[in-house]
């Protein structure tokens, strides 16, 4: 159907496609070092990933998609295959691994330790007209108060998960039904809440809580147009992503947002540069950019400390790129920056500053930037 982008139909823009199947994802575990990639590229190359959200699959939800999208009244024919045959092959341990259907992972060829991959977001299409806002127990901004239990239920057991599934109306906009034949509309900004690269070792980490490598960051403003830059860990960088959003709030309160299916095309760029890998291991954080501002993270999981983290990080940034003092720098957060929260629900608390680019155009590198580039 012509609103749905099964995979290997449609526009596929990229160098390399890579669809979600049951032998190019993981569900619910980050890829490491020790872990064969799905596909290589050279620096530079653009791909296209076909991502699949969890929401619909899970266990809670009754393990059937069809079953589950079927209740809420989405026609057969607008299911996704990919999601049917993951669902139908891979087996979810939710007691051993978090949630999210991971792709990849990809490998960038001369990607060494040190290096700083550049993930520029080029393209994101809603492959499906539908997706899932869920609340689970002890989950959430209001774990402990929502979901509320329904009438009668017993005392100390785990309430039942509260899934509702949001469309996509005629105008583009999203649509969440009241329950009374009303509807909450609100606008859409596509983006992938888990980009990353392999850790260190080969120890698993379930892809909830967001890292040094990325992850599960869950940053809104990380949409078209949008550059994250990672710091390597392990041989060939190991690049993958999931977690696949229509919109979402910062706080993403509920515990996810609007979950839904995304083709994104996604050009992977290696930077190797003394003054690149330095700004990196100073911050030893991802960062990014938009087309109009700066983002510098910080991720704890208090989210005072993860505050303080993204604050001290935007103080590294303007002294690094273009020689601020630090109290100048200071200063300048508080007078005319923002520091916004990218989610409390991941375990792993985030926030970013948000440093406007405009306010920064006539400052040059600056003379303690040390050659670093804008």
């Amino acid at each position: 159907m012509a609103n749905v982008l099964q995979p290997g139909t449609g526009p596929i823009n990229g160098d390399a496609y890579l669809p979600s199947t049951p032998d190019t994802v993981s569900w619910g575990l980050l890829p490491t070092a020790a872990d064969r990639p799905v596909l290589t590229v050279d620096p530079g190359s653009t791909v296209c990933f076909d991502t699949v959200s969890h929401e619909g699959l899970l266990a809670d939800q009754g393990g059937d998609p069809a079953a589950f999208f079927g209740a809420a009244g989405i026609a057969p024919g607008l299911l996704l295959a990919d999601a049917r045959d993951i669902g139908a092959a891979l087996t979810h341990r939710p007691d051993r691994t978090g949630p999210h259907i991971v792709t990849g992972p990809v490998a960038v060829r001369g990607a060494r330790p040190g290096d700083v991959l550049e993930v520029q977001v080029l393209g994101l299409l809603r492959r499906a007209p539908y997706g899932v806002i869920s609340n689970r127990h002890g989950r959430g901004a209001l774990a402990g108060e929502f979901p509320i239990p329904p009438h009668g239920w017993p005392d100390g057991q785990p309430v039942p998960t509260v899934s509702l599934v949001a469309r996509v109306d005629d105008e583009g906009r999203g649509l969440l039904p009241t329950g009374d034949g009303r509807a909450v509309r609100f606008p859409l900004a596509p983006f992938l809440g888990i980009m990353g690269v392999a850790t260190a070792g080969d120890r698993p980490h379930d892809s909830v809580p967001p890292g040094p490598h990325g992850g599960n960051l869950d940053i809104r403003m990380l949409t078209e147009g949008a550059r994250l830059y990672l710091p390597v860990q392990a041989d060939g960088a190991l690049f993958y992503t999931g977690d696949p959003h229509f919109a979402q709030g910062d706080g993403e309160v509920s515990l996810t947002a609007f979950e839904a299916p995304l083709r994104a095309t996604l050009r992977l760029t290696l930077h190797r540069d003394p003054a690149v890998r330095r700004l990196a291991a100073e911050l030893a954080l991802p960062y990014a950019e938009t087309a109009d501002a700066h983002l510098l993270l910080g991720l704890d999981p208090d989210l005072d400390t993860a505050v303080r983290q993204a604050t001290r990080n935007a103080v590294t940034f303007l002294r690094a790129r273009h020689g601020l003092p630090p109290a100048v720098a200071l200063a300048y957060l508080s007078a005319a920056c923002d520091v916004r929260i990218s989610q409390v629900v991941d375990r792993v608390k985030g926030a970013h500053f948000v440093l406007p680019k405009a306010d920064l155009a006539d400052l040059g590198p600056g003379p303690a930037a040390d050659g670093e580039a804008s």
